[in-house]
């Protein structure tokens, strides 16, 4: 029973490996400790088993990710986080698990951020869609949607899925872990962290 459980398949040794090798592939800057992929591989071959091991006691305590600002196209500036290459790990880790367990309940119309499928197919869909006799697609986009997510409701819905209190417990941690702007560190009492894996889900 205990091996069955989420924790145990989130730090798999090939789970956690696929999970760097894939942070790898995306590359992305140092979050703020400064430390960079090439360094974090290092250290993970040092310290994993430690790592795992405060992980499973609950004793993990995710860092704060650094605010950048990127110029928007239209004028104004995108913020942005980055998480320590640590945390994009442990995340990667985490998503790789449950995406399966999610994305199986959600809608076949639905596209965005999801394994296998793009922005074409959606387009794709559309048009067959309108072969079939639809007039009407429609495209909503709300704004600023992931700043207001409530942290206590996104949490019920995932535990209606999730039942290791562990990776709960876990996941809730990186939905609070602030933000580090000019130095100063930020609470972060609503939506997940910009630019963790989290706000894909």
């Amino acid at each position: 029973m205990h091996e069955n459980r989420t924790l145990d398949r989130i730090l798999s040794r090939n789970n956690l490996n696929e999970a760097f090798r894939q942070v790898e592939r995306n590359k992305g800057a140092a979050g703020i400790d400064g430390m960079t992929i090439e360094e974090a591989k290092e250290y993970l071959r040092q310290h994993k088993e430690e790592l795992i091991q405060t992980i499973r006691e609950r004793n993990y305590q995710p860092k704060p990710v650094r605010r950048v600002e990127l110029p928007k196209p239209s004028g104004g500036v995108r913020l942005l986080g980055i998480p320590t290459v640590i945390d994009r790990v442990i995340q990667q880790a985490i998503a790789q698990v449950i995406t399966p367990i999610f994305d199986e309940h959600f809608h076949n119309s639905s596209y965005g951020f999801r394994p296998n499928r793009n922005a074409h197919m959606a387009i794709a869909q559309g048009l067959r869609d309108m072969n079939e006799g639809y007039h009407w697609i429609v495209d909503i986009d709300l704004e600023k949607f992931f700043d207001t997510v409530n942290h206590d409701r996104l949490m019920n819905l995932v535990s209606r899925k999730i039942t290791d209190g562990d990776v709960i417990s876990l996941i809730r941690k990186y939905l609070v872990s602030g933000i580090m702007v000019n130095g100063e560190y930020e609470k972060s009492p609503v939506g997940p962290p910009k630019g963790g894996t989290f706000r894909r889900y």
